[in-house]
């Protein structure tokens, strides 16, 4: 064996333990003696690595039951092989019933007690092997379970960032302004945990709401920036900017993100009534999340700004919404969203806009 074993042997008699030592010289390794259970249990608080335990049955303070006992309701112990040498059948029984691994008979013999005492030191080894190899498997599966959760983490923030880009990208065709993008994201959270949604989905409906009008990148200049009202057949193209942006966010089944972003752009402009476009859908046919979104972007567009028309009112935009009610909107939805009122707008008040042009119009400005 080698320098790492550890034997303790625990008899009152101090000539049976040196007899055990010198019978187990070639064994090699440490070699611990006590005189009863009480000194072993003090020893093995230093020497929980303890690999084998002789033990004898009949000592004075605390005896080997006792000892064996104690021993096998320890996780510090209870691995720990015992092989108890007696000359009572009835005490090899006794502690085989406690928990004793082994026995060897008195008076042992030293070639026996060298193969048994080795058997137990290698079955103790292929223990302790066994039992580090699930401990670093455990603490491998901690930290990949920490990197994944990184990743996922890292994945989620890249998917906004995309959205949030793309959004831009189509702030840059249009009249609205960044801020206008992240109004609606906070918006949006905040409607859809005021709805019932889980933490998780309102994360999802946070991240793509700034998708709804990325459409609009294949919205002509002329119909898109013109500043009066459109007619008829301009309005029919405006109205496909839904239907260019669920055909740019299509197929991202993988990417929760991008495709609550193409139910979304789809349907924010669906009415509860079924007269919205590009589907005609009606109630709860709609999305949750396009109904969402369809309140938010309204009551943020009647608020702001715009080449076409001036700001409305708090009281005014929210007479217009209420004239909305079971025809554009949830009727839920909109109560819900009436009764949290100043949340809404303390979001609006915190994400103001610097002014109402478009990057499209500083861009041209500065050249």
């Amino acid at each position: 064996m080698h320098e790492s074993i550890k034997i303790l042997a625990v008899d009152d008699v101090q000539m049976n333990l040196d007899m055990l030592e010198l019978m187990l010289t070639e064994v090699g390794g440490v070699f611990l003696k006590a005189l009863n259970g009480a000194e072993a249990l003090e020893l093995l608080g230093c020497n929980a690595d303890t690999d084998t335990i002789l033990l004898d049955l009949e000592m004075p303070v605390m005896n080997g039951f006792e000892l064996l006992a104690a021993l096998k309701v320890d996780d510090r112990y209870r691995d720990i092989p015992v092989i108890v040498v007696t000359s009572d059948k009835h005490e090899v029984l006794r502690s085989l019933a406690l928990g004793a691994n082994d026995f060897l008979a008195k008076p042992y013999d030293p070639e026996e007690l060298t193969l048994r005492v080795r058997n137990h030191l290698r079955s103790k080894k292929l223990l302790d092997l066994s039992n580090n190899m699930s401990l670093v498997l455990e603490q491998e599966v901690i930290k990949k379970t920490a990197d994944l959760r990184q990743a996922l983490d890292f994945s989620r923030k890249t998917e906004y960032e995309i959205s949030l880009r793309l959004g831009k990208a189509a702030e840059f065709r249009d009249i609205e302004t960044g801020m206008h993008i992240k109004r609606i994201s906070e918006f949006s959270k905040m409607l859809g945990s005021l709805a019932g949604l889980s933490a998780r989905a309102c994360e999802v409906l946070r991240y793509s709401s700034p998708l709804h009008d990325v459409g609009k990148i294949g919205i002509p200049d002329r119909i898109l920036l013109k500043p009066g009202k459109l007619d008829p057949e301009e309005f029919r193209i405006m109205q496909l900017h839904t239907v260019i942006g669920g055909t740019i966010l299509s197929d991202a089944q993988s990417y929760p993100v991008i495709a609550a972003g193409q139910i979304i752009a789809l349907q924010h402009h669906e009415k509860w009534d079924g007269t919205g476009y590009p589907n005609g859908l009606a109630g709860r046919d709609i999305h949750l999340f396009g109904r969402i979104v369809m309140i938010v972007d309204v009551f943020d567009a009647l608020l702001s700004e715009r080449p076409y028309k001036k700001a409305f009112s708090l009281e005014k935009t929210m007479q217009i919404m209420a004239e909305g009610c079971g025809t554009f909107f949830d009727p839920e939805l909109l109560a819900l969203f009436e009764r949290n009122l100043s949340q809404f707008t303390k979001v609006r008040d915190d994400l103001q806009d610097g002014d109402c042009h478009t990057p499209l119009m500083k861009l041209i400005e500065s050249l």
